[in-house]
């Protein structure tokens, strides 16, 4: 409140905001660590997925440590589960996965999981409408051989 010009007010909260060297070096390796221990889960989407490790990466390059896009698609492919496994298969046959960018990464998985996701709903939808087989034609037949 005591400062007169929004340069000073800028500097201030600057200097208080940006804290002392070696803390922004242990948030920077306590973030990394996380960034480490992330694992896909079976029952997370990949959407979920890729939100939880862009927050840590971004926390990290917030705090001027510099994280290249290239480690989280490394990340993602060795941590995704084996759902994904065909995907990430036709991903190494037909591009160079060294250069593949996240982007595409991210919507080759979820268009396999939107896939799996209508194919679940065609049959579980598909399985409520099938109609059990009428017994009464075939006892019908069977008395006629008889």
């Amino acid at each position: 409140m005591s400062l007169k010009s929004a340069k000073y007010i800028w500097d201030y909260l600057k200097s208080e905001y940006k804290g002392d060297e070696r803390i922004r070096g242990m948030q920077v390796l306590n973030l990394i660590r996380d960034f480490e221990m992330q694992k896909m889960k079976e029952t997370k989407t990949i959407k979920d997925y890729s939100e939880r490790i862009l927050n840590v990466a971004n926390r990290l390059r917030l705090l001027g440590f510099v994280f290249n896009d290239s480690r989280i698609v490394e990340k993602i492919l060795l941590t995704v589960p084996k759902k994904f496994e065909a995907t990430i298969t036709t991903l190494e046959n037909t591009k160079d996965l060294s250069k593949i960018t996240l982007a595409k990464l991210l919507n080759a998985l979820q268009a396999q999981e939107q896939q799996k996701v209508m194919r679940d709903k065609v049959n579980t939808e598909g399985a409520l409408f099938a109609k059990p087989q009428d017994r009464g034609k075939y006892k019908k037949k069977e008395e006629q051989e008889e």
